[in-house]
């Protein structure tokens, strides 16, 4: 099963403050030994939302607002994309992510094509196949 590790952002985060190399060197020693047991596929911290945008969609049309936006439980971080056996597992590792201070992670499960039943056809499966590989992305 695939998840994503949502960090959760924080005021320094939102400030632009950078993790210390103390940080970093913990941070990098946690996704090795990610990568080593086969779990990650990824994992990215993100710049803060006065860098970034929203969309909103109403009546088929999109609008833009950039940030910054207010400090909530909503603003991203960072994350991870890791495989795990199940939610337990992915747990089990998270909890050992070299976070302190209130840090806040959320642990979510990516959908599969297997999720979608009969709605997800052979041609949008095929679709999807031909998508990723053309991304680089299998």
């Amino acid at each position: 099963m695939r998840f994503m590790v949502i960090v959760k952002a924080s005021k320094d985060t939102e400030a632009g403050v950078m993790p210390s190399t103390d940080m970093l060197t913990a941070m990098g020693k946690f996704n090795e030994e990610l990568v080593k047991a086969g779990m990650m596929e990824a994992g990215e911290g993100l710049h803060p939302s006065s860098k970034g945008a929203r969309v909103k969609y109403q009546g088929g049309e999109g609008s833009a607002v950039r940030g910054p936006f207010p400090l909530t439980s909503d603003l991203v971080a960072g994350f991870w994309l890791i495989n795990a056996k199940s939610l337990d597992e992915a747990i089990a590792w998270m909890k050992r992510a070299p976070f302190d201070g209130g840090a806040e992670i959320e642990i979510r499960q990516v959908f599969a094509a297997e999720d979608f039943g009969e709605a997800f056809t052979p041609e949008l499966r095929e679709q999807e196949d031909r998508l990723r590989a053309q991304a680089g992305k299998k």
